[in-house]
């Protein structure tokens, strides 16, 4: 890593090491974020069909090269921008029964 170092404590109860800081090369994501807005997606893809490259839409809307990857990739998939159901266990009670 270009002679960047990580600094690391020990937590005090746990050998778990946390990151104090990181190189500024690379930003440093521990928290899971939000999900990107209908619109931004769609910025990403009208970008991507004007004929920027990864980098370049990375760049200029500010979001990392994976999820812009994964935005172009479920597009061309699926055709929409929109967000898809996701897996998981099915909801024990029905929607008629849950309203009553």
């Amino acid at each position: 890593m270009d002679g960047a170092k990580l600094s690391f404590v020990l937590h005090r109860w746990t050998s778990h090491p946390y990151i104090l800081s990181a190189p500024p090369s690379r930003p440093l994501c521990i928290m899971k974020t939000k999900e990107l807005t209908k619109q931004v997606r769609d910025k990403v893809v009208e970008k991507y069909e004007a004929g920027l490259g990864y980098k370049k839409i990375s760049r200029a809307l500010n979001i990392s090269l994976s999820t812009i990857k994964s935005i172009i990739r479920k597009w061309k998939e699926y055709g929409t921008t929109a967000n898809l159901p996701r897996g998981g266990r099915p909801p024990k009670l029905k929607s008629r029964t849950r309203r009553k």
